[in-house]
């Protein structure tokens, strides 16, 4: 397709979206006709026909000298990479997940281990179209009200359709150094040191994410890109990466195979399906080890009650799903480790360090200030309680404790007093009546908490 071809589509696709919105009734929700999510919260279901966004998935134009991508909101980063590493460029941040798009990525919040240096998706996005409540297309850049409230948002100002973005120019392959440390303290130590001058032991680290195994057992992987030759790891195979970890102090993987290192086993959710088991791996095909599939199959069990049905049989406490991603300064990160093991009980939990080049009012993090992101994902066998989630709830008390943030992907649980002063809902209010005022859209309170 040409370049000129690839805008036109561009601009039937936007169209069609525009004439789906006008056949909505006034009075419905106005959604996105979308099959697949990397959501964890619940949705009150609805017969709107929704958004038309089926022809904005793909990558309208790479500029390789001016290192920028035009990109379509629906984009995953699968299709995003794909267009991109040809060139030699990716993304400055790819969330570890195949099946995440740009858009969602940036009106939500997606990380991965260059957050320490590049920030969060949104800080390299140069401008972008958001088609608003109203049914217009605002073409917005950075400074703009609807720009700069737009991230952590979650379609409550409206989605993008159109993002243009800052690349990134990287070798052929990732080398990888795993650090073991007994000592949270100077597990966090090191972190705030290699955020500050982007090297350790004389080495530039150009890549920084962990793993918290257990009590006393702390990994750091630091990445560096590189043109060296070498016999590269496989873990789209039988070995599954997060072992790895534990097993070798170095490994080699080629570019392509670093960005997706955590996708194939869900970062290592895949075992709650049996696909870690040696003898299943080697029966279940490859196309199928990854994230999108096990999500799937995560939401027939949701569907079916599968693993609530078999504890009951065995007679197991009922469970409670704890599937969040926080932020904490990195000078409490030994602090909040040490409560989770004591009162949450679930490992691994994976560590990445971030830094926000400035202030974003919906997800208000401290611009320069160094903070970890800790994601965990599972369940707790919590007993009769389990439906008023007191773990998650205690939860996010902690991590407001200590100065933290809490991403809004899967459930939350505050009240609306504590939810606006979190996340400045009274200027997001004001920047939604302005580009929605007849309240199209569902508030990010009534997405995050009603679940609507």
């Amino acid at each position: 397709m040409t370049i000129g071809s690839a805008w036109e589509e561009h601009e039937r696709a936007v169209q069609r979206l525009r004439a789906s919105y006008a056949a909505i009734p006034p009075g419905e929700p106005v959604r996105l006709a979308k099959r697949t999510t990397n959501l964890f919260r619940p949705r009150t279901a609805t017969r709107s026909r929704g958004l038309d966004v089926s022809g904005l998935t793909g990558v309208i134009e790479v500029d390789p000298v001016a290192e920028t991508a035009e990109v379509q909101g629906m984009c995953t980063y699968e299709d995003l990479v794909d267009a991109t590493l040809p060139h030699g460029l990716i993304p400055l941040v790819v969330p570890q997940l195949r099946t995440i798009t740009l858009g969602g990525a940036v009106t939500g919040l997606g990380i991965e281990s260059t957050s320490f240096r590049s920030g969060l998706p949104h800080e390299s996005v140069l401008e972008m179209d958001v088609f608003t409540g109203a049914g217009q297309v605002i073409t917005t850049r950075p400074g703009e009200d609807l720009f700069d409230t737009f991230p952590n948002s979650y379609g409550s100002l409206g989605y993008a359709t159109r993002l243009r973005i800052r690349l990134e120019r990287v070798p052929s392959h990732v080398a990888l150094r795993h650090l073991r440390y007994d000592d949270a303290g100077l597990l966090a130590k090191d972190i705030a040191e290699i955020v500050e001058t982007r090297e350790h032991a004389g080495e530039r680290v150009d890549g920084l994410d962990g793993v918290a195994f257990a009590p006393g057992e702390y990994y750091l992987t630091l990445a560096r890109w590189s043109d060296d030759p070498g016999p590269t790891s496989d873990y789209t195979g039988r070995q599954i990466y997060y072992r790895s970890i534990q097993e070798r102090e170095t490994d080699l993987l080629t570019t392509y195979d670093y960005l997706w290192r955590w996708d194939t086993d869900w970062f290592w959710c895949s075992g709650a399906f049996g696909a870690q088991h040696p003898v299943l791996r080697r029966l279940w095909p490859r196309r199928w080890r990854r994230s999108d599939v096990y999500m799937r199959m995560l939401g027939l069990d949701r569907r079916f009650d599968i693993a609530d049905r078999l504890d009951r049989r065995a007679g197991r406490p009922q469970r409670e799903r704890v599937i969040q991603d926080v932020e904490v300064p990195v000078e409490r990160l030994p602090e909040f480790l040490d409560w989770f093991d004591e009162e949450i009980g679930m490992r691994p939990v994976w560590l990445c360090p971030l830094i926000a080049s400035r202030d974003w009012p919906t997800y208000p993090l401290a611009p320069s200030r160094t903070y970890v992101n800790v994601g965990f994902w599972g369940t707790v066998h919590v007993g009769p309680e389990a439906p008023q989630a007191p773990r998650n709830r205690a939860i996010e008390t902690k991590v407001h404790e200590l100065d933290g943030h809490k991403s809004l992907y899967s459930e939350a649980f505050y009240d609306r007093d504590t939810f606006d002063r979190l996340y400045d809902g009274a200027h997001l209010a004001a920047v939604k009546e302005r580009y929605d005022p007849d309240d199209r859209l569902t508030t990010l309170y009534d997405k995050a908490v009603r679940q609507r």
